[in-house]
């Protein structure tokens, strides 16, 4: 029997693949580049490198970790690089709220009606809608909507697979977006915190610095994802005819709905008490001219009113369904919610020690400033820089799909080289955003390939990686042009990309 002959591009993925499998973990892989800043750092000092910081103007050698201070340095600090390393504080404290809010099953729950609800001529709108929304409940939402899409779309007489094909996109390439803040927000923002303190020590980036960019990504997505649905991915695959098998929905709590209208009001007299504060004399939650922005404790401390926020509703949600019936509720689940971060928490571990010796070393301000002199010597500057970079970033996704984890290489390098070119570390944030979750759905190493692989194999089972590389393909690409259009519409028109961040310093 002849061997099918493999195209192209089906030949690209087979090297994707094969390089991808080689890498190590994400641990490893920053345990190696924590050893590799020590020797590159030992290897610079020998030539007596240096920089002159562009902020204060001080000459800064290249220190060496190979040296008596260097063994000292990373020895006294190990645990306070790792305590004191930005994004682990602010990715555990919202996840102990949003954690509660998910293991009631208040998220599956909300999910669930919206998508099952649905009027029909706004099905497919509402169900990426839904997977962009997803990313609350974080990777939960890739694993539960694709499937709940496709069963919907089967029982209206659609094609199960564009459903499916809609809820992926919407919760795998569709990822950064959303209308709250998110778990997502507080982690990339922690990174660039850590990266931009290279250049300015003071430096801040919020969890809201990238919101309103977010609602109109989510907008916009949903449209766009829309469309490609019904105008192209629906008539490429036709009129099912397949003799499908598929589970029926759970079955439903019959306290759930009062349970999720308690928690919806009780989350809804949270927000009217918070805007109430806000609008208070003198109120505590603003700054001294009685305004959010630029700074203020509302915007300072959003990350423990987003916690109670979700505490509130899921609280209320877990009482009025039975779940929770005491305070050793309410911890326990936050404890199993804590214990889903258990492989990132270790991740960060070995993420603090390198970024902390990049730092030390003044290898980050090297590479910043002589970046980005040689990229205004070249003219390679603007907007054209920006794209380069989200084009960069989005093939980086082949080979390393953690999203965390290739920010916390990236951010490093690319948020002060950037900022050393004015561009502000939060608009940099969005550049990377955009990049990283564009492509996740098409890259061979993405974990959650094969278990779409499965659901898809429940309606057609015919179905293979060529199935799943045909209808992801064009939402990866429609996403990305589509972000990479309104990256530069906010750009251009100067709209803020959170409260009171424009694109430039």
């Amino acid at each position: 029997m002849m061997k099918e002959k493999k195209g192209f591009f089906q030949k690209f993925l087979d090297i994707v693949e094969k390089v991808g499998n080689k890498l190590p973990d994400p641990f490893a892989l920053f345990v190696g580049l924590a050893v590799l800043m020590i020797i590159v750092s030992w290897i610079f000092s020998l030539f007596n490198a240096s920089v002159v910081h562009p902020g204060k103007g001080e000459v800064l050698p290249i220190k060496s970790l190979i040296s008596a201070e260097g063994l000292q340095f990373i020895l006294t600090s190990m645990l306070d690089n790792f305590t004191g390393f930005a994004p682990l504080g602010l990715v555990v404290v919202m996840m102990l709220g949003v954690g509660l809010a998910e293991k009631v099953g208040m998220l599956d729950y909300a999910v669930r009606k919206t998508i099952l609800k649905s009027p029909p001529f706004l099905l497919t709108y509402t169900v990426v809608f839904v997977g962009i929304m997803g990313n609350l409940a974080s990777d939960a939402a890739v694993v539960l909507i694709p499937p709940l899409a496709a069963l919907v779309f089967y029982k209206v007489g659609r094609h199960p697979l564009a459903g499916l094909a809609a809820g992926f996109a919407g919760a795998g390439a569709g990822f950064t977006a959303n209308l709250f803040i998110a778990g997502t927000d507080a982690l990339l923002a922690g990174i660039t915190t850590e990266a931009a303190r290279i250049m300015d020590e003071t430096f801040i980036v919020s969890p809201v610095d990238n919101w309103f960019f977010n609602i109109a990504s989510v907008i916009v997505l949903t449209i766009v994802g829309g469309l490609l649905t019904t105008k192209f991915i629906e008539p490429r695959l036709g009129v099912y005819k397949g003799d499908a098998v598929v589970d029926e929905e759970t079955e439903e709590h019959p306290k759930a709905k009062k349970a999720f209208i308690s928690a919806v009001l009780a989350g809804l007299l949270y927000v009217i008490l918070i805007v109430v504060t806000i609008y208070l004399p003198n109120s505590p939650l603003t700054n001294e001219n009685g305004e959010l922005l630029p700074k203020s404790p509302f915007l300072s401390g959003i990350i423990p009113i987003i916690l109670f926020f979700f505490i509130i509703i899921g609280v209320t949600y877990g009482m009025v369904i039975g779940k929770i019936k005491s305070s050793k509720d309410i911890s326990h689940y936050m404890s199993e919610s804590v214990k889903d971060l258990s492989s990132y928490i270790v991740l960060v571990f070995a993420i603090a020690q390198f970024t902390a010796y990049f730092n030390w070393s003044n290898l980050g301000t090297w590479v910043a400033v002589n970046g980005a002199e040689f990229l205004e010597s070249v003219n390679f500057t603007g907007m054209p820089l920006i794209i380069g970079y989200i084009i960069f970033t989005s093939l980086m996704n082949f080979l390393i799909t953690s999203g965390s984890a290739k920010w916390a290489i990236e951010a490093p390098i690319f948020v002060p080289m950037f900022m050393e070119l004015g561009y502000h570390p939060a608009f940099t944030q969005v550049a990377y955003r955009i990049a990283d979750s564009s492509t996740n759905i098409v890259t061979p190493l993405f974990p959650y390939m094969v278990i779409i692989l499965a659901f898809m194999q429940r309606y057609d089972k015919k179905a293979s990686i060529g199935t799943y590389m045909s209808l992801m393909i064009p939402y990866s690409l429609v996403f990305l042009i589509t972000w990479i259009i309104l990256i530069l519409v906010f750009f251009y028109a100067g709209i803020p990309f959170g409260p009171g961040i424009p694109a430039r310093m």
